[in-house]
This record gives structure tokens, C-alpha cells and sequence, in this order.
């Protein structure tokens, strides 16, 4: 929170009426006059801090970020024993809050100022942060930018879905069943990478013994100079500088597609 967000500060106390008149009927309540008449000011004050009623929604978006974000810190675990269980915790976190808070979940996705945007930022780091742990264990099935992305539709669609329905056709199946589909989509049933080893090198191994003979991403020679790389990851050789890849294959590597530090995947 900022200096000028303090609890008692001007501009906190608009932000609160805004949210309370915001939650309480809808974003047509949400005028410059009824936010300033809630909030014991005049009118000018709202324009003096915010600019005009669209810089005010873009900073209650930001209070909304910062509280979940606050919510979210406090409830979930920074080192997890079971990371898919806690991707299952951290998705149904998401998706209570927009459900419970529609209006304000709303006006946070569509949000576009720096402010909140880089309180969206800082939720997706912490969301990323997670899939990267799931990928380091060796539980990802899918790339770590497209597993973020499934996390977010999946949890955005349902909360959009269950407010979309009418209140006497919901079903809370709806959204066990997205959560375990997202789940089922973007993580194995089994990791890669034994639970009791951490670290490069059993990810090299798990990476070099998935890795297809006939694979028409690589050449041969990127290939063979792949596996040496991820064989000597896997060595697990302490307190000494691997030595550098073979000159042989780098040249045949080379000849046939180039430098390969300049070489990119395939989109």
C-alpha cells in the first residue's frame, strides 16, 4: 500500500465509497457525486485525485489487485509440499473471489491503467512463479506460458459462466469439474522428476531419456550435442566447470544451421 493509501487519507476514504457504492449497486452507482457524498467530500476532491471517473475505477481495480494479492500471500503456501494441490487452493482462491465480488472482479479485468496493470503484473509473477515450480518438479505436461494461460481462462470463464446463469440453473459441479479439467491439462498424473531429488540434474535426466531418437525439431548433430549437454547435467559432477561441448559436434551443429547460440524454435 502507499503513503498517499493510508487508512485514513482522502484518497483511501473515495476508494472505499466507491467500492461499497460499486458492490452495492452496480457500476451505474458509481457517479462522481454519490462516490464524493459517501465519502464526506465535494465533488472537486474526486477530480483533484483521480482526474475523472474513469481514473478512479482504474484505482479501485488497483485496491481490489492489492487486497487479493494480500489475501492470497497470507493464505497460500511460498514453498508447497504438494504444488498441484496448491495450483488446485490457488485456482479456487480466484475464482471465490470473483464469485463473491462480481462487480469488483469485473472492473479489475478491465482495468488498463499503469497502476493496475501493474498490480495484474504482480499476480501473474506470483501465478507464474508456481507454474515454474510445477515445471522444476517435473509435473508440467504443457509450456509454462500456455499452462498460465489455461489457469486464467479456465478460472475467468467459470466465474464469467456461473454469473452468466441464472442463480436457480447453477450447479457448483460446473466449476469442480473446469478446475479438475484444468488441472488434467496442464499437469501429469505422475512428475517427471523423483519427489526426493531436486535440482538440474534430475530434470536432465528425465529431459534425456524422454527425448524422441527420431525427433525432426533438431538435426542430428543438435541432437547428439543435446544429449551431451544433458548428460553432463546429469553427472552431478561437484565443484568442478564442466568441460566445454565437443568442437566436433558444435561444427557439424554449425555447418548445418548455423551459430547455434543464434538458432530459435520453430513457432
Amino acid at each position: 500500500m502507499s503513503l498517499r493509501d493510508t487508512t485514513d487519507s482522502p484518497r483511501r476514504r473515495i476508494i472505499e465509497a466507491a467500492i461499497e457504492l460499486l458492490e452495492s449497486g452496480g457500476p451505474d452507482a458509481v457517479s462522481t457525486r454519490a462516490v464524493a457524498a459517501a465519502a464526506g467530500m465535494q465533488p472537486p476532491a474526486i477530480y483533484r485525485h483521480f482526474g475523472d471517473k474513469d481514473g478512479l475505477l482504474e484505482a479501485v481495480a488497483e485496491h481490489g489487485y492489492a487486497q487479493f494479492l494480500e489475501s492470497k500471500r497470507a493464505q497460500l503456501d511460498p514453498a508447497p509440499q504438494d504444488p498441484v494441490e496448491e495450483l488446485r487452493r490457488g485456482w479456487d482462491m480466484v475464482v471465490e473471489f470473483g464469485i463473491s465480488r462480481p462487480e469488483l472482479f469485473a472492473v479489475m479485468n478491465r482495468a488498463t491503467g499503469s497502476a493496475s496493470d501493474a498490480a495484474h503484473r504482480a499476480g501473474l509473477e506470483i501465478l507464474r512463479g508456481r507454474v515454474r515450480r510445477l515445471a522444476a518438479a517435473g509435473w508440467l505436461r504443457v509450456d509454462e506460458e500456455l499452462a498460465v494461460q489455461i489457469i486464467q481462462a479456465t478460472g475467468q470463464g467459470g466465474v464469467t459462466t456461473w454469473h452468466s446463469t441464472p442463480a436457480e440453473r447453477r450447479n457448483p459441479a460446473l466449476l469442480t469439474v473446469l478446475r479438475e479439467s484444468m488441472v488434467a491439462a496442464v499437469t501429469r498424473a505422475e512428475p517427471t522428476v523423483p519427489a526426493a531429488e531436486s535440482g538440474p540434474a534430475p530434470a536432465a535426466r528425465a529431459l534425456r531419456a524422454a527425448l524422441p531418437d527420431d525427433a525432426d525439431v533438431l538435426s542430428d548433430a543438435e541432437q547428439r550435442l543435446l544429449r551431451e549437454w544433458l548428460t553432463r547435467l546429469a553427472a552431478e559432477v561437484a565443484c568442478r566447470r564442466p568441460d566445454p561441448p565437443s568442437a566436433d559436434l558444435v561444427q557439424v551443429a554449425a555447418r548445418e544451421h548455423g551459430p547455434i547460440t543464434k538458432r530459435r524454435p520453430p513457432r
